[in-house]
């Protein structure tokens, strides 16, 4: 374990939050807050930056950086960017509770969603902006954000980005990795401001379209008022988000090559073609279950559309209280929440690319088992898939669940009933945001106790990471020679 430069690169990544927190601060200054707001951001400014400074004084002489080290680099900083940006939560009193603060940082740097707050109405100016833009950092990863900005750690950082990036596979855009990393936050942001500005034209003031801009963009679901984006009551923003969340849900990789009109590969992408159909299918299944409850067949298809888009992007918004929809839609809606949408992009949940090689491999297993002297190919995108990338998506599928398992075991001490305690950290592992029960879209995780928040405060991490970062992290061996 090179200690040294994971030293540096996480001084480095301590400074670059710092940064992202004057934004806060200049919203505070705009809307005239009182000075406690300003007063809590500009204080963990200042202690960010000389803290980042006393870790980052020097570049290391040896900058060798393998896997383990892009995994500890990225496990830490994601977990001291939630916990330092909770601070000024705590400082200003809008979450008093450190605990709880953590919880709510976390959800939105891993874009999750899950909020411990009843009532986000009596939050500042800053507070929301801070809280909402940590879904568009964490939407495309901060480390890949830092690539963008801090070349000096370009160097071999094709192994941090590989343990951020989410899904099963990694590419660059260009052989240079800072660039793929800047190409990719300049697409990211481009169509944040196309969602910012569909929104505004549409009446909604631009603070709010600003912030549920990022809550599409980063796909995590912080709504700024009671009750999510239902409140606004106009089926054109519904339809603007709806789309947007779908959009976002789609590997960048894909959205670049549309960009610069290679739509036939675009097109060829299996991913792509099983995301849409299962939304579709989803829609389908879900609107015939829900038929007779509701008068107005576009208003049916309107909620249900904007549903399915939110929990298979991961994102969260939400305009009806689905947790008292027939169980049918809600055992559709809590699949929805493990396949996520696409490889590559902000969402969460296993990646529908993973589900698709899942599914292929148990049909080509019944084949072989039922001829065993047959040969059985397995293609994806018209490739055959080799045993190591076979063996590795099966093996994550392994961890995957005995991860869930365990963290379900321990949530249960203190959830009330089964659905909600396993739908919460299906939302939580998954990056979803609400769940079903007591911590469904009309409520919030705040009936939890601390040690429960804690863990999914965690899980959320595991999730946004896949896994394996939070793991090796934490694992003794991992900081041997």
């Amino acid at each position: 374990m090179n200690k040294q430069i994971v030293r540096y690169v996480v001084g480095r990544l301590l400074q670059v939050e710092a940064l992202l927190l004057i934004l806060p601060l200049i919203v505070s200054f705009i809307y005239k807050e009182a000075s406690i707001y300003k007063m809590s951001f500009f204080a963990v400014i200042i202690f960010l930056l000389v803290m980042g400074q006393l870790l980052a004084f020097k570049m290391p002489t040896n900058t060798r950086l393998t896997a383990r080290e892009g995994f500890v680099i990225v496990a830490l900083s994601w977990i001291l960017f939630s916990f330092f940006g909770g601070l000024p939560f705590v400082i200003n009193g809008d979450i008093p509770s450190l605990v709880d603060a953590f919880f709510e940082t976390s959800s939105g740097f891993t874009t999750t969603g899950s909020s411990i707050l009843t009532d986000v109405e009596v939050l500042a100016y800053s507070s929301l902006f801070w809280r909402s833009f940590t879904h568009l950092v964490g939407g495309m990863g901060i480390l890949v954000f830092a690539l963008a900005i801090l070349p000096k750690i370009d160097s071999q950082s094709v192994n941090i980005m590989k343990a951020e990036t989410p899904g099963p596979t990694f590419g660059k855009l260009v052989s240079k990795l800072s660039t793929s990393a800047r190409l990719l936050y300049i697409i990211y942001l481009a169509m944040t401001a196309v969602v910012v500005l569909l929104l505004y034209i549409g009446g909604m003031s631009f603070f709010d379209s600003l912030l549920h801009a990022f809550g599409v963009a980063g796909t995590g679901g912080f709504g700024i008022r009671n009750g999510s984006v239902a409140p606004y009551e106009t089926p054109y923003f519904e339809w603007v988000i709806g789309f947007g969340m779908l959009v976002f849900g789609i590997n960048f990789n894909l959205i670049y090559l549309f960009l610069i009109g290679k739509f036939k590969q675009v097109w060829q992408s299996e991913e792509l073609k099983w995301y849409i159909w299962i939304v579709i299918g989803a829609i389908g299944l879900i609107s015939l279950n829900l038929l007779s409850t509701y008068d107005s067949i576009l208003k049916l298809i309107r909620d249900v559309f904007f549903t399915v888009s939110s929990i298979i992007t991961t994102t969260g918004f939400s305009t009806a209280d689905f947790g008292q929809w027939p169980l049918f839609s809600q055992m559709i809606l809590l699949l929805l929440m493990f396949v996520g949408a696409c490889a590559g992009s902000t969402a969460g949940g296993l990646k529908v690319s993973r589900v698709v090689v899942y599914a292929k491999i148990f049909v080509a297993e019944i084949k072989r088992m039922a001829n065993p002297s047959r040969i059985v190919t397995v293609l994806y995108d018209k490739k055959s898939l080799n045993k190591n990338t076979k063996h590795s998506v099966a093996n994550y599928l392994v961890i995957y669940f005995l991860l869930f398992a365990g963290i379900l075991v321990l949530i249960t001490l203190d959830a009330p009933d089964f659905l909600s305690g396993f739908s919460a950290v299906a939302a939580t592992f998954n990056n979803i945001g609400p769940a079903l029960g007591v911590v469904g879209p009309a409520h919030s995780f705040a009936e939890l106790n601390d040690l429960s928040k804690i863990i999914l405060s965690f899980s959320m991490l595991a999730g946004r990471l896949e896994i394996f970062p939070i793991l090796i992290l934490f694992a003794p061996r991992t900081w041997k020679r």
